[in-house]
């Protein structure tokens, strides 16, 4: 029984690295949130840090401990930077009941630089 619980665990994770992934590269649905700092940091290279977001695919034990796809840290122009997706519900009051649910949850992909944490 105990082995149930973990595989439910393991398809429910896939299933948000899923809708994590399709989000942020453009196919899903959510919100963007850009910060300041990398406004001020890109300027006109904005379009690149997102690119560099929609395309990050370094996953390891360490940076996915839970295999849901939702933090990523690059480089750019010699700075750290951090993306993070957090699960709310529909109406951004509180987090999502099932970030594995699209009908319950609004993701929000934040980027910002490593030193604004």
């Amino acid at each position: 029984m105990a082995n149930d619980g973990m595989r439910a665990e393991v398809v429910r994770a896939r299933k948000i690295a899923e809708l994590n992934d399709e989000f942020r590269v453009g196919r899903g649905s959510g919100r963007l949130f850009v910060t300041n700092g990398v406004i001020g940091h890109a300027g006109a290279g904005l379009n690149d840090v997102l690119q560099a977001v929609r395309t990050f695919d370094t996953f390891n034990k360490d940076n996915d401990p839970y295999g849901e796809h939702d933090f990523g840290s690059l480089q750019w122009n010699g700075e750290l930077l951090f993306w993070k997706i957090d699960y709310y519900d529909i109406d951004l009051h509180e987090g999502s009941p099932d970030p594995s649910d699209v009908d319950v949850t609004t993701r929000l992909l934040t980027v910002l630089l490593a030193s604004e944490y």
